[in-house]
């Protein structure tokens, strides 16, 4: 009888509870060779050769085509005629720490046995063994009288468990899990008959992966708890747990007596759980204020991969559904137990980078960075969205800024070449030593300095004036698409479309043609013609300027730093409204402690205008940003301010200047030094 090794019995497993998984996919989770997938797909054929079985075909696309047979061999009793597979050492030491998590008065012996090493073997494994759970704070004691015992925090004996059970069952199911913990046949079905009374008084759906896992963590929780092994404290703050429906029905349904700890646990545990489908938040539930933070996440993707998602509410409830139990993981340290089965593939390399991007809001909510593994999830999810109503990123034209100069020059440039060219994906802003190690896809690159050995490289200045902008768009949609808009001829035009149709007003229509053809150089003729660049002391006259000791939140400064320009006429409140529901986007900070918040012309700006609040203390506007100089900005086009603004740059980029602005205590002393930079 053939014998299938670890390797094979894992793809094989693979394979029947996937049937769509790829082998390019296999290749890159198991880091293989196709030659040595070949040879694990002749080992797998012939153990099912050898059990009567039709082998396993594959297409030329990578997929597979199985035998509902072979399901039904593969997923009797979960591994039949599979248990003399070869346990890895890594299998072993998994296995190790759960007997040792779950079962008492062991002995060396209980180890050789059950997983069928020699002692020498065992003795090796239980160093790895701790090497793995020091990071816990855990240690393995042994005794002649209790034998070997796991000795730590409680709380973090407990981690170990959450995070030893879910891998094993969703890795390699859950048949191990409960031959090595003695869990009962009567005991499962007890549990998971309490799990699906959690699932109806929820009215969730828990996911088929978790639903195999959740009884078993039950179960250990409890076995643990009536052993005498009991949490004293959790740090923290717990109202957000203690609030939800999930805590509630912990208590109405386990009638046995636990601890106000291990009720709070056993909630995380359901809040941590992924469900395939829940109904709307109670109006208590604590996080009845993140969708609004999922659609600020949503816009701000929309706006860096210029796409426009369809049924939009939708998508925002399928990223709430997995973002929920993810915040609960993230704040309270179990992202560990999430398990990625396939890795970001190359195209949604940049999906990826752009989610990073987009999640800003979110982590300021849950009050934490997001793990990778975590961001990974909402980037397959968001990326199949995608793909479903036709988007892709190999589509678009994709670039990147170059810009040694700084943050603050890097920011304002990335932000006007984001403008310029709407119709593009400005991936990111990177300093130079950053460029080289970017592994993005990219079509562009923009740059204000040579790139060297680089050819293909878009030079252009940091600060860009009316002229720099149309002759940049010309040169770039000449490379991009091989004509410009104002060298297409609107008598062509109107000879091709009367030969496909029939055109009613001729000169209507060549008249709104040659306004689209030529609206780029007629827009920068019209900036010429009507204004006179303004600077930054036209926009900043001294009642605009103001300055105080302390405000309490970034919304409080908002309101007194628009005050001015409200008073003026200048905005509505409808504006500084709009500034409050606005993302805090850090590219509105242009330099150390200097922010410029600013909504969109349709928000309230009746004209163009800006107002200068100084701070003395700061004010916070995220975890690592303090902003003592806040300048409002509002502009009823993208040009009219442009020339104030690179002045207002360049002040913040003067050091010595911005420091002394902070410190000066009057606003005529402020105008001062704004002056000296209006030229």
């Amino acid at each position: 009888m053939v014998e299938l090794n670890e390797r094979s019995h894992r793809i094989l497993q693979e394979i029947v509870g996937n049937p769509r998984v790829t082998s390019t996919t296999l290749e890159k989770k198991y880091q293989l060779t196709r030659r040595q997938l070949g040879y694990s797909f002749n080992k797998i054929n012939d153990w099912l050769a050898s059990h009567r079985l039709p082998e396993i075909e594959r297409t030329r696309q990578g997929q597979f085509i199985i035998d509902h047979s072979i399901f039904a061999q593969v997923n009797k009793d979960q591994k039949p005629e599979m248990d003399a597979v070869v346990l890895s050492e890594e299998q072993r030491v998994s296995l190790i720490i759960l007997m040792l998590l779950t079962r008492r008065e062991l002995s060396l012996n209980h180890f050789t046995y059950e997983l069928d090493f020699s002692k020498n073997t065992i003795l090796s494994d239980m160093k790895q063994a701790q090497s793995f759970l020091d990071r816990y704070h855990i240690t393995i004691n042994y005794s002649r009288k209790s034998g070997y015992v796991l000795e730590g925090p409680e709380i973090q004996i407990r981690r170990v468990l959450h995070k030893v059970v879910s891998d094993w069952i969703a890795l390699n199911g859950s048949g191990k899990v409960e031959a090595m913990t003695l869990l009962s046949p009567d005991d499962l079905s007890r549990y998971k008959d309490i799990i699906d009374a959690f699932e109806e008084k929820l009215n969730i759906q828990f996911t088929d992966e978790k639903m195999e896992a959740l009884p078993y963590l039950l179960a250990l929780n409890i076995r643990r708890m009536e052993d005498g092994y009991i949490i004293e404290s959790l740090s923290g703050n717990h109202q957000d747990i203690i609030r939800s429906e999930e805590y509630r029905a912990v208590g109405d349904i386990l009638k046995e007596h636990i601890t106000h700890e291990e009720r709070l646990l056993l909630s995380l545990y359901l809040l941590t759980t992924n469900v395939y489908r829940s109904e709307e938040l109670a109006p208590t539930d604590p996080l009845t204020t993140l969708p609004p933070v999922i659609e600020q996440m949503i816009r701000l993707f929309e706006r860096g991969a210029c796409v426009h998602f369809h049924n939009r509410s939708l998508l925002s409830d399928k990223l709430f559904q997995h973002i929920r139990p993810a915040y609960y993981r993230i704040k309270y340290g179990l992202t560990e137990t999430q398990v990625i089965h396939d890795s970001i593939t190359e195209e949604l390399k940049e999906v990826h980078h752009l989610v990073r991007r987009s999640v800003r809001p979110l982590e300021r909510y849950i009050g934490a960075d997001i793990p990778d593994n975590e961001l990974s999830f909402m980037t397959m999810l968001i990326g199949g969205w995608m793909t479903r109503q036709g988007e892709s990123m190999k589509e678009k034209v994709k670039a990147v800024v170059v810009c040694p100069q700084g943050v603050s020059v890097s920011r304002l440039l990335f932000n006007q070449l984001s403008e310029l060219f709407p119709e593009f994906v400005f991936l990111d802003s990177l300093s130079v030593r950053e460029y080289w190690r970017c592994e993005l896809d990219y079509t562009l690159v923009f740059s204000t300095s040579p790139l060297e050995g680089e050819d293909k490289v878009i030079q252009c200045k940091p600060y860009l004036d009316q002229d720099d902008r149309l002759r940049l768009r010309k040169q770039v949609m000449m490379e991009v698409q091989g004509y410009v808009m104002n060298d297409i001829r609107v008598d062509h035009l109107m000879d091709i479309i009367r030969n496909h149709t029939t055109i009613h007003d001729e000169k209507a229509l060549k008249e709104t043609l040659s306004v689209y053809v030529h609206r780029e150089e007629e827009s920068v003729i019209k900036q010429r013609v009507e204004s006179v660049p303004l600077h930054l002391e036209d926009f900043l006259p001294i009642d605009h300027i103001q300055v105080v000791e302390y405000v309490d939140s970034w919304e409080k400064a908002l309101s007194i730093a628009s005050e001015p320009l409200i008073r003026h006429g200048f905005i509505k409140q409808s504006y500084v409204e709009a500034m409050r529901q606005q993302v805090r986007d850090p590219y509105i900070i242009i330099a150390p402690h200097v922010a410029i918040p600013h909504a969109a012309p349709e928000d309230g700006v009746a004209r163009t205008g800006m107002s200068l609040l100084v701070v003395r203390s700061g004010v916070s506007f995220n975890t690592e940003e303090t902003v003592h100089m806040m300048v409002v900005i509002a502009a009823v086009d993208k040009k009219k301010h442009m020339n104030g603004l690179m002045q207002l740059l360049s002040l913040a980029g003067q050091e010595e200047d911005r420091e002394r602005l902070i410190r000066e205590g009057k606003p005529k002393d402020i105008q001062e030094v704004i002056m000296r930079h209006s030229v």
